[in-house]
């Protein structure tokens, strides 16, 4: 897959301008729905023997605006995004940075540039799926700005249980803590994918569970703190275990940032600046404050017979 940034007013050369059957997001989570549009380009390139695309956005549109207070964070990163992108096919991801310039840009001048500019001779996007300044561009008058240029799929919503697949609706599961109802709507467990740094070593000397202490992304949206029955993906291979995401009260006090602890079963390899994939599959219970080493241990213990019994079924 070839990665093409962009920043507006910057162009595509002429010569890398190939015509190609493009889908249209932000795509955060690229969650079933998603998935359904970027299929939906996938199929009609192939059906019309030219190139697939996705063309994409990078920060969120809300970093730029400032409509939020909070720092944005992202169910898939945009590595994880275009990791997944890779994984489904498509021939080439373009990032378009959104920045002011951007935001202000009208519809019409959207199209001329990003659509008709990179040579896209079908576009297909969500049926909310709205572009240009103030999002004044949707899919019911692109048609007008396409003046026959181009060609267009809409793709309904896709429901699940009656409501809408949305990354709003996996951010809410995620707050509660709620992973396993998050697999209907990615059809993947959620992720996170940080590399394993040194800790204070407490987990193996102190307690006998040695722990990789995994460095995330800022920006990745993370579940609800708490333990978890995870699995843990290190080189090549896929390890069961169980995680605490939060901030060690026990150990650390006033820490706010939340960290990831992983203890993976039956492992013992050195893995100290290795990329791991954390795979959430449960939430078990919330992060506790002990009041000895013992009870900690004997926590833990129970933690783990349940994490196995759980994968074991």
């Amino acid at each position: 897959m070839n990665v093409i940034h962009l920043t507006y007013p910057e162009a595509l050369p002429k010569e890398e301008r190939k015509e190609t059957v493009a889908a249209i997001g932000f795509f955060d989570g690229i969650h079933k729905g998603h998935q359904r549009v970027i299929n939906t380009a996938l199929e009609k390139a192939k059906q019309e023997g030219k190139e697939s695309a996705v063309v994409s956005f990078h920060p969120h549109p809300s970093v730029i605006l400032k409509k939020n207070s909070e720092p944005v964070r992202y169910i898939t990163t945009l590595e994880e995004k275009e990791a997944i992108i890779r994984e489904m096919g498509i021939d080439r991801l373009y990032i378009i940075t959104f920045n002011e310039a951007l935001s202000k840009l009208s519809p019409q001048g959207f199209i001329d540039h990003f659509i008709v500019g990179l040579n896209i001779t079908h576009l297909v996007a969500g049926f909310d799926y709205t572009f240009g300044h103030k999002g004044a561009g949707n899919m019911e008058n692109i048609t007008s700005m396409a003046k026959g240029r181009f060609t267009t799929t809409v793709v309904e919503k896709l429901e699940n249980g009656n409501e809408k697949v949305s990354s709003t609706r996996i951010r809410k599961l995620l707050n509660e803590g709620s992973v396993h109802e998050i697999f209907p709507l990615l059809g993947r467990y959620y992720e996170a994918t940080g590399t394993v740094v040194t800790g204070d070593n407490r987990g193996g000397s102190r307690l006998g569970y040695p722990t990789a202490n995994i460095d995330l992304p800022k920006d990745k949206y993370l579940p609800k703190q708490g333990v978890y029955a995870v699995k843990v993906k290190v080189d090549g291979n896929t390890y069961n275990g169980m995680a605490n995401l939060g901030v060690v009260p026990t150990f650390v006090e006033g820490r706010t940032e939340p960290k990831l602890e992983v203890n993976i079963f039956d492992f013992a390899e050195n893995i100290y600046g290795k990329k791991v994939t954390v795979q959430f599959h449960k939430y078990i219970r919330e992060e506790k404050k002990f009041s000895s080493v013992e009870e900690i241990v004997s926590q833990l213990k129970r933690d783990e017979a349940m994490i196995r019994e759980f994968f074991a079924k």
